[in-house]
Formats: structure tokens, C-alpha cells, sequence
């Protein structure tokens, strides 16, 4: 079996925006299908070693569910690179103060973590309201179960 390289006029041309809304969707599960797409995993000319995904507006992210007792619980870790420097965040605290991260990261850590999946993040779009500025794109609204 060979390996399917697809064309650069391929990728450009099978590529769609899709706008999806947060309201009331879990968060790991809402992450999953994103990186999904973002990969390109859904299209028939995917391959692993090129970006073929498709660009993702996501509205609403501050009205996202957590399960559990994650919004008590779950906290994220950042080091400033100091002795003593590591500081948590609780979820609920990046929710108020900024709901759109709490999806970027979730979407994050499910790509690869090299050049080519930090091209994929590029391409996802996150706003907390349910306004955005992609219009132009002439988004097609994607249902996630």
C-alpha cells in the first residue's frame, strides 16, 4: 500500500469553514470532534504528515458544560520557569474571566505536538459570544451530537 500525498490544489479546494455552537455541549467531547476536523480525519484525502482540515469558528464558548465536579476540581497548571513558580487555575476562574481558553486548550492538547499541529490550532477560530467576524467565509453551521 502507498502512501496517498495529496496535492496542494486538492487541499485548497476541499477545504470548508464551519461555524459550531458551544451552548450546552460537553467539553471533552466538543474538544475530540474539533481535533477530528482540524486534522482532517473525516475527509478521504487525509494523510498524516499533511494539513487537509478544515477551519472551525466555534461561538458561545462561555455557555460550554463541564461534567462532574470538574468545575470545582479541574485546574490548570502553568510554570514560569522560576524556582517556586507554579501556579493552578481553577476552571471556573478561566471560565469568567476568559471563556474562549478553556476550548483552546482542551483542542490543543489533542493535536500533535510538533510545527504541523500548531499549524492545524491556527485554524480554529474561538469566541465567547455568540457574534464572530467570519462571515466573509460564508461558514456552514456544523451540528455536533
Amino acid at each position: 500500500m502507498k502512501t496517498y500525498i495529496a496535492r496542494q490544489d486538492e487541499i485548497e479546494e476541499s477545504r470548508n469553514w464551519y461555524v459550531v455552537d458551544a451552548e450546552n455541549k460537553i467539553l471533552g467531547r466538543l474538544a475530540s470532534k474539533i481535533a477530528h476536523i482540524l486534522r482532517g480525519k473525516n475527509k478521504p484525502i487525509f494523510s498524516l504528515h499533511q494539513d487537509v482540515g478544515d477551519f472551525i469558528v466555534i461561538i458561545n464558548a462561555e455557555k460550554v458544560k463541564l461534567t462532574g465536579k470538574k468545575m470545582q476540581q479541574k485546574t490548570y497548571f502553568h510554570h514560569s520557569g522560576y524556582p517556586g513558580g507554579e501556579s493552578y487555575t481553577s476552571v471556573s476562574s478561566v471560565l469568567e474571566r476568559h471563556p474562549e481558553r478553556v476550548i483552546e486548550h482542551a483542542v490543543k492538547k489533542m493535536l500533535p505536538k510538533n510545527p504541523l499541529g500548531r499549524k492545524m490550532f491556527s485554524k480554529l477560530k474561538v469566541y465567547a459570544g455568540p457574534e464572530h467576524p467570519h462571515s466573509a467565509q460564508h461558514p456552514q453551521k456544523l451540528e455536533l451530537a
